[in-house]
């Protein structure tokens, strides 16, 4: 593989992942509003609800209305978790969980960055290799990179629900090429689902790793 002059990489799952399940991440959240829910159920629900809903890209909208639609979207998987884990009717006020759940993870205590991860950024870097993020996360993103103290290593962030189109789609790894003025076979993405961050990528045009966690 040549020397890229750009190196994007995916974000959850391949920077940073889930300090425990997103059901147990979840119960522990919900459990604040008096909810006592059973991890093991909700992580099932949540996956349901998460790949039955459409993708969280949102084409044609003004970029200042991006964030309530994001907002939407992920109320919309949440609600469906809790009802398909049959606990949404006992919530007093879900809509408050919701802001308290939504918050959380824009913030770093979910998180945890992958410890291979800023030795290879720092590598990169000293190598005058260009890095990016490509993610189908949404625009808390912004705040983890910052709050993981990983922003500074990317000269560009490039988010599914602001480009109105979602990895595997060709138009995301585009944009993310013209933020850098690169060719595609000049760039190279790194990322941990084979369909969305190697196919994608490799349609594309771009070189591409995929990373096993």
């Amino acid at each position: 593989m040549q020397k890229p002059k750009v190196i994007f990489l995916d974000a959850v799952g391949t920077l940073f992942g889930a300090q425990e399940s997103i059901g147990e991440l979840y119960a522990q959240v919900a459990l604040q509003f008096g909810v006592d829910s059973p991890p093991s159920l909700l992580e099932k629900a949540f996956y349901k609800s998460f790949k039955s809903a459409s993708p969280a890209c949102f084409p044609g909208v003004k970029l200042g209305d991006i964030s309530q639609q994001e907002f939407d979207w992920w109320y919309a998987v949440s609600e469906a978790t809790f009802q398909r884990a049959g606990y949404l009717s006992q919530f007093a006020n879900f809509d408050s969980f919701f802001e308290k759940l939504f918050d959380y993870f824009a913030t770093a205590e979910p998180w945890f960055v992958y410890p291979d991860v800023v030795p290879a950024l720092q590598k990169w870097q000293q190598e005058g290799i260009e890095l990016g993020v490509i993610s189908n996360f949404d625009s808390r993103l912004y705040q983890v990179l910052e709050s993981l103290n990983l922003a500074n290593y990317f000269s560009s962030v490039t988010i599914s629900t602001q480009v109105g189109a979602a990895k595997p789609e060709q138009k995301v790894f585009a944009t993310a090429l013209e933020k850098h003025h690169c060719l595609a076979l000049e760039a190279c993405h790194i990322g941990d689902s084979f369909k969305e961050d190697y196919c994608g990528a490799k349609a594309a045009g771009l070189q591409a790793i995929w990373v096993h966690r």
